[in-house]
């Protein structure tokens, strides 16, 4: 059992104001996030806390197991570290280029656009990488994709890359479109899920002009397709955009067979490619998230016997010293 989350007046005040304009401004959102001390939280100083007004009024704050809650809501399950390592994938050492820009498979790198989020996932893989990462550099991004000639994907995270402004996304994405050997531009991002409204018509048709750009996001939960998220993916792909998901399998959230059938169809019906299902990753403090490999192999097994090739994605572990994905 997780403790019961209480909202403070503020916070209250904020989600109240669910049905006014300026709900729908991402911007309006970001300057109202709530914090661990909206939520009752006294203590999450190795993680900080925040979520979106849109996202924290998905949840049910009456039910301390809710999906949604358990997502966002600090515990105190994250201060037991279980053996594991703050960086198991060795972002800060062996995977690192230059500061910021990262390379562990050889035709993909990635470039931590931005070191923050509009929500902080209380499973992230950089929970304890965060507070000390640099943002990349587009310069040294671009000299290190020119001398390694195999790299023909690179990905734009973070940190939340779509939390900077229209001009600097585009610059970014403009500057790496126009490079020959890159196939493809991936924006990864959570946007979608707990911030839809940041994809206006303007930026999204914008994007649309450079013709390798895809958005990586992550629903995790079938409460998480909402009209507004669905509008949002319905938005990129109506513009050639491509979208793709990659769920994280969380125990008591979607480690339920049934809970991530409805997600996956959820996902094709909308034209949200279901992509991976990762096993939780082997972070310090996620611990109380991760399920068995028997859990995940049965989940294999239902999905395949429950869902079309369209629907049903690939359930890997990201293992830190494998050179690929890791089917279970």
């Amino acid at each position: 059992m997780f403790p019961s989350p209480e909202l403070s007046e503020s916070a209250k005040a904020i989600l109240a104001r669910k049905d006014t304009p300026e709900w729908g401004e991402w911007q309006w959102q970001l300057a109202h996030t709530l914090t661990a001390a909206d939520c009752g939280v006294t203590d999450c100083a190795a993680f900080p806390m925040r979520v979106t007004p849109y996202y924290a009024a998905l949840a049910d704050w009456t039910n301390p197991e809710d999906p949604i809650l358990r997502q966002f809501l600090a515990t105190p399950a994250e201060g037991i570290a279980d053996g594991f390592s703050a960086d198991p994938f060795g972002e800060t050492t062996a995977a690192a280029v230059t500061p910021g820009i990262k390379q562990r498979y050889p035709d993909r790198i990635l470039a931590m656009m931005n070191i923050t989020c509009s929500t902080y996932c209380r499973h992230c893989t950089r929970r304890g990488l965060l507070d000390t990462a640099r943002k990349a550099s587009l310069d040294d991004l671009i000299e290190a994709i020119k001398a390694r000639p195999a790299v023909r994907e690179v990905l734009l995270s973070g940190g939340d890359p779509l939390l900077l402004p229209d001009a600097e996304v585009l610059r970014w994405v403009e500057a790496l479109a126009v490079l020959p050997q890159i196939d493809a531009v991936r924006l990864c991002t959570r946007t979608p899920v707990v911030l839809p409204m940041r994809w206006t018509e303007a930026l999204v048709e914008a994007l649309a002009t450079y013709e390798k750009v895809w958005v990586q996001t992550q629903f995790n939960h079938p409460t998480e397709l909402t009209l507004d998220a669905v509008n949002t993916a319905r938005r990129l792909v109506n513009h050639g955009i491509p979208v793709s998901n990659q769920s994280v399998l969380l125990r008591g959230i979607n480690d339920d067979p049934a809970v991530m059938t409805a997600l996956c169809a959820g996902l094709q019906r909308h034209r949200i490619r279901p992509y991976y299902i990762f096993v939780c990753d082997p972070i310090a403090g996620i611990s109380h998230f991760r399920t068995s490999t028997q859990t995940a192999q049965e989940l294999r097994h239902y999905l395949l016997n429950h869902l079309g090739g369209l629907a049903c994605p690939r359930v890997v572990a990201d293992l830190p010293t494998a050179t690929h994905k890791t089917d279970i």
